[in-house]
């Protein structure tokens, strides 16, 4: 029963040398702002899917450009990541058009390519904020839990120098406590690394949406001029 106490996952915490707490703290911090990415990460890209989506209908349902174009720049903070692309496209291919002296369609289109390219740009920019750190965090807590784990299972045999007998009692204790900054570790890299594929599939998913609407765009910006 006393054995049950000692080997208890507080115990085995509190009792563990200062470094492997350390290693420990840092890996439970980490832990906890790779959840915070998630939870954030996850509702910013489905946001964008969903407003992206809802753009993609409007604009393809037959619905007058200039209408379009009018709404997304009153609402542009509002608007998704794609609404912000056809504003920007839109945007700058009116302001080539009117300008006195350029008659050269191939000019305008593609000024309304490197804004809408631009614009794609800096949306995908924004999608990918905070995703490397769910890819270090993936990748390097299962070292940083190793090394708690190393230094506290050499401390554990430093201790046993001092004893004339060695039992499994008296071994079992700091190797376990050695071993929860393993277990740590892997608990904070495994949602990282989960995550990150999952919100990388998605980006992807989105920017093939954002460079095919382009293409497509320009066409019907072409057939208009």
């Amino acid at each position: 029963m006393n054995i049950s106490q000692d080997m208890s996952f507080v115990t085995l915490v509190t009792e563990a040398s200062f470094v492997v707490q350390i290693v420990m703290l840092i890996l439970v911090m980490v832990s906890l702002v790779s959840w915070a990415n998630i939870f954030k990460k996850w509702v910013v890209l489905g946001r964008a899917r969903k407003l992206s989506n809802k753009f993609e209908e409007e604009f393809w349902s037959g619905g007058d450009l200039n209408t379009l174009f009018q709404r997304a720049s009153t609402r542009r903070n509002d608007a998704g990541p794609l609404e912000r692309i056809f504003e920007a496209g839109m945007s700058e291919f009116l302001r080539a058009r009117d300008k006195k002296g350029l008659t050269d369609s191939s000019l305008i289109i593609d000024g309304a390519r490197r804004a809408m390219k631009a614009a794609y740009q800096r949306e995908n920019d924004q999608l990918e904020r905070n995703l490397p750190f769910l890819a270090s965090a993936g990748s390097v807590s299962p070292y940083i839990g190793l090394f708690g784990t190393v230094w506290g299972i050499m401390h554990a045999f430093r201790g046993l120098s001092n004893v004339q007998q060695a039992t499994l009692a008296s071994v079992a204790p700091g190797i376990a406590e050695a071993l929860v900054a393993t277990a740590i570790g892997l608990f904070a890299a495994i949602p990282a690394v989960v995550a990150y594929n999952r919100f990388a599939t998605d980006i992807d998913r989105l920017a093939i949406q954002f460079e095919t609407f382009i293409e497509e765009f320009l066409n019907i910006l072409q057939r208009q001029h």
